[in-house]
């Protein structure tokens, strides 16, 4: 039997795993690698071949029944369900959850002044290690995919990215490697009561990532600099909401501080291998076209 066959039949003797948010940027490639593994999986979002709804809670037994593990996507809205589902699922019969938080919810004024360790990542945090099943809690920094599935897309595609973000750096994490530690977390054994930072293995500037992009495209985007303020307005003319611009705005706030500079070590921990380069990234996404 190999490693593949093993862990299939595994979890397949436990119960399907279920992966909320299994449209998104990391949830349709968690349900992609287990699915290559063989593990039954439920892709659960509201418009997905599980229906599952954060705001309509009559969803959420369906998508449990049965399940062994679960990958949660929380809503990053305060109050958060994520510990009423969380307490759901447990009595459900789930037991092992790998919740999606992020870097620097547990460090006090991380996304500004006003950011406390209390929010709804903090709510999350707290309810999965107290579900008293196994639990892995993933904390990765901006995602490199920002940049050509996400709010970035449109301003490297038009040859100019405006930002709030100074000379600030981040060491941005490519949404594989998260995946790749979901699905260890949700397979293997070894990961329960663990928390890893995910990071990529080095800092960028807005500006270094262009000039990482254009040299594989041959496309240059130039990098402006704006005040907060500007960007919010940016934001609303695109049609978001002022709260969600300002989610933004504060989201950014890490990268204007390099306090997503550090290297962190949780993918190597986790998988034992060194987390992608950026520079992998973009090869990956310019080869299938994403900047034209």
């Amino acid at each position: 039997m190999t490693q593949t066959d093993a862990t299939a039949a595994k979890t397949s003797a436990q119960g399907p795993v279920l992966v909320t948010g299994g449209t998104g940027k990391t949830g349709r490639r968690v349900v992609a690698r287990l699915r290559e593994l063989g593990v039954e999986t439920r892709a659960a979002s509201r418009s997905g071949e599980t229906r599952f709804d954060w705001a309509d809670r009559t969803t959420w037994q369906a998508a449990l029944d049965g399940a062994a593990a679960v990958y949660i996507v929380p809503l990053d809205t305060s109050p958060s369900p994520t510990t009423a589902f969380i307490e759901q699922a447990v009595a459900s019969g789930v037991r092992r959850l790998v919740l999606l938080s992020a870097r620097g919810v547990d460090v006090r004024g991380y996304f500004g002044p006003g950011h406390e360790v209390s929010g709804p990542h903090g709510e999350g945090e707290r309810a999965v290690r107290a579900s008293g099943v196994a639990w892995t809690i993933l904390r990765p920094g901006w995602f490199a995919q920002n940049f050509s599935e996400g709010v970035f897309l449109d301003g490297v595609r038009e040859g100019e990215l405006a930002l709030p973000t100074g000379d600030g750096k981040a060491a941005f994490i490519d949404a594989d490697d998260i995946a790749d530690v979901a699905v260890a977390a949700l397979t293997e054994d070894g990961h329960a009561g663990q928390e890893y930072g995910l990071s990529g293995p080095r800092a960028l500037g807005i500006a270094d990532v262009l000039d990482e992009i254009a040299k594989e495209t041959g496309k240059r985007a130039a990098y402006v600099s704006v005040d907060t303020a500007a960007f919010r307005a940016g934001l609303v003319a695109q049609g978001f909401t002022d709260e969600e611009a300002s989610l933004w705005a504060d989201a950014l706030i890490p990268i204007t501080t390099s306090r997503e500079a550090p290297v962190l070590d949780g993918v190597r921990r986790a998988l034992g291998r060194e987390p992608r380069d950026f520079a992998d990234f973009v090869r990956d996404a310019a080869a299938r076209g994403v900047w034209g």
